[in-house]
């Protein structure tokens, strides 16, 4: 089925706010400041991109590859993994994802990466082990993890690659960019529990 005007200026439209997001990313990624804590400017982006997309997902339902192509389907899952602090488009999105995923329009790992920041923010444990932060041996490790034994099968299921593998390209990314663990770590901690009241996503 070829896109028409509409669908595609939706498609630009999702291309471009995820464009801008790792461009900004970068940006502050280059000079360090992307690591300590949530950065006003990554912080506004994030919340305007929501904005945005929640006018997309009440009007079209998840946008999947036949409606918005590939790359664009792309964009709004990393658009939408970003709302960091919009707890209630994240649910929604993850169910109307979750709803794509089965019907062949999204793949798996989108739905798989999006539950695991879901259920770490509301204090859960994860189900693949694709969240990593610091630990007390100034390692980026995997957070809390639901059935540990069987999380590569259930890595595998989604197309994630073997846990191990996923923790080593964390690691070297956080290696490359500059992220190191952070001075104080209950400092760290308890900024990020505070954080998550702030924004509903605990009580």
């Amino acid at each position: 089925m070829t896109a028409g005007p509409a669908e595609a200026s939706l498609a630009r439209d999702l291309l471009a706010m995820a464009a801008e997001d790792l461009r900004v990313r970068g940006e502050l990624a280059a000079d360090g400041s992307l690591f300590q804590g949530y950065h006003p400017r990554m912080r506004e982006v994030h919340d305007r991109h929501a904005a945005r997309l929640s006018q997309v997902l009440a009007r079209h339902g998840w946008p999947g590859r036949s409606l918005v192509g590939e790359d664009g389907a792309e964009a709004a899952w990393l658009v939408l993994q970003h709302a960091i602090g919009h707890p209630a488009l994240q649910r929604v999105g993850l169910r109307l994802l979750s709803q794509a995923v089965a019907a062949g329009e999204a793949p798996p790992a989108q739905a798989a990466m999006l539950e695991d920041r879901i259920r770490i923010h509301e204090g859960r444990p994860q189900r693949f082990g694709t969240q990593l932060d610091w630990d007390r041996n100034d390692e980026l490790s995997p957070l809390p993890i639901e059935d540990e034994e069987g999380v590569d099968a259930r890595r595998r299921e989604a197309g994630l690659a073997p846990l191990a593998e996923h923790v080593r390209r964390v690691r070297e990314r956080a290696s490359e960019e500059g992220d190191g663990p952070p001075a104080d770590l209950e400092a760290r901690r308890e900024a990020q529990e505070a954080w998550l009241r702030e924004t509903g996503w605990r009580k």
